[in-house]
């Protein structure tokens, strides 16, 4: 790697009295880099889907439409999480992260500020796809950074609590489109409505990326050997099975990181897999429940708003029990804590399904109360909370497990092939069959999708949580630690 990307070099090791403070320190900076940072690519990731009610009731595109272009962040993410995930490894993740960051905050900031790039499907979708991207910059640089410094038996907890930026990041655009109604009210002395805002959903994000990216690139650090420190196992005397001191921290070439370390590392398939289904339900509830909200259970924007942002933190406090109980009660069993969370996900999705909308009758008695007053979209935000709670436990495990099923250097590129088959496979469907399922067959269409999917990532978890016992029997008793 040449350029401004090249990786931090290697300098002498501190005196021994400073190694533990530097370490600490620096552990703590290094982690507030990637969690605010990976947080801030989370408002431009999803807030398109904030703005589809708006281009729907503006005329603009219909829901197969919308299907269509946001399918063209799933292929885009999918395909540029993976590769840019093998460049990522060869990288300095101080610079990589913030570029991608303020790359994608811009593609947002013009779609809002420019009519040209919503004037048809075409170049939204194009849009889209380079926004897509760019996102694919986010996640192989966090997953290299916490390898580095964070060590086997940490890991799952130090993930957990990580992968929380994807929530707080993805509230802020729903905060956001509360914030633009705000102005809107206190500018024109009436109610925004959806085709009122949707292009603050759109440049509000980015511009708040833009921004964000600027400290970012301040705070991150490459690897702890680059600051003066022993590799992290040395530090925490914690190594992981099958380890060899003499290569876990040799650069890896491109051929072995991607035929060695990957392509031929079965479970790592049986993950990926899986991972198509659970994105499935991640995204296509994500994507659709504001559209879905509206459309059937008479949720105005605000409504919509507070779910899609009650969904994102709901997910905080879930993703953190999965971790604790992944590490603390399944010792460290990905696939068995996947197991069990995927199952109560896919019977949450199928409760929100059949909870009946306001009767037609009833619209107009709740039509100015707030959604907590209307019992019947009480129990549809109490559902979207339980589908959020528990779906990115799934999500966060499927990371942390193909972290752990490659070496440290080949680490970003087995989360991006995860991700690759989660985004080509899971988000494209969520947005475009979904919504074809949905403009063609009404919503019952567009939620047997989902559950089916739901269905299917159970079966391929299960199988995952008896292969990765398989995995673990194979490691000889006398190969699991060399120091």
């Amino acid at each position: 790697m040449i350029g401004i990307l090249k990786p931090a070099a290697h300098k002498p090791l501190l005196p021994a009295d400073k190694i533990d403070p530097t370490y600490r320190r620096l552990r703590w900076q290094v982690f507030a880099g990637i969690f605010f940072g990976y947080a801030a690519y989370y408002f431009v990731r999803g807030n398109f889907d904030l703005a589809q009610k708006g281009l729907i009731d503006a005329g603009l595109y219909n829901k197969a439409e919308l299907g269509q272009i946001g399918a063209a962040a799933g292929l885009a993410y999918g395909i540029s999480k993976f590769l840019m995930a093998a460049v990522s490894d060869r990288s300095n993740p101080k610079v990589f992260l913030p570029i991608g960051l303020l790359l994608s905050g811009l593609c947002m900031t013009l779609m809002g500020l420019m009519p040209w790039a919503t004037s048809s499907v075409a170049i939204a979708f194009a849009m889209i796809f380079i926004n897509g991207w760019f996102q694919g910059m986010g996640w192989p640089p966090c997953g290299k950074t916490m390898v580095h410094w964070w060590s086997k038996t940490e890991r799952g907890s130090v993930v957990s609590v990580w992968n929380t930026a994807h929530n707080l990041g993805g509230m802020v655009p729903g905060a956001m489109v509360l914030l633009a109604g705000a102005v809107y009210f206190n500018t024109h002395g009436v109610e925004a409505t959806n085709k009122d805002i949707w292009q603050q959903a759109l440049y509000y994000p980015g511009i708040a990326a833009m921004i964000i990216a600027i400290p970012i690139f301040f705070i991150m650090k490459d690897s702890p050997q680059s600051c003066g420190l022993p590799p992290i196992e040395q530090w925490k005397n914690d190594y992981p099975d099958n380890y060899d001191a003499k290569t876990a921290e040799k650069d890896l070439t491109t051929k072995e990181i991607f035929v060695t370390y990957v392509l031929k590392n079965r479970l790592l398939w049986y993950i990926a897999l899986a991972n198509v289904f659970v994105y499935l339900i991640r995204y296509g509830v994500l994507k659709w429940s504001p559209v879905y909200l509206s459309e059937v259970k008479h949720f105005n924007f605000k409504g919509t708003a507070w779910a899609y942002t009650i969904y994102e933190l709901a997910a905080i406090p879930g993703t953190l029990l999965c971790g604790w109980v992944s590490d603390k009660v399944f010792k460290g069993k990905r696939g068995l804590t996947g197991f069990i969370f995927m199952i109560l996900t896919t019977a949450a999705v199928v409760a929100l399904w059949m909870n009946p909308a306001t009767p037609a009758d009833q619209v107009a008695q709740y039509a100015d109360k707030p959604w907590f007053q209307n019992p019947y979209q009480l129990t549809d935000f109490v559902l979207m909370t339980t589908v959020g709670f528990l779906i990115y436990g799934p999500v966060m495990l499927i990371g942390l497990h193909a972290l752990e099923l490659a070496p440290k250097k080949a680490a970003g590129t087995a989360a991006g092939f995860t991700g690759l088959f989660g985004y080509l496979g899971g988000t494209t469907a969520a947005a475009a069959v979904v919504g074809w399922a949905a403009q063609h067959y009404g919503w019952d269409g567009g939620f047997y999708v989902m559950i089916g999917g739901g269905v299917i990532a159970v079966v391929l978890l299960f199988i995952t949580m008896l292969e990765e016992g398989r995995h673990k029997a194979r490691i000889p008793e006398s190969e699991r630690v060399k120091k």
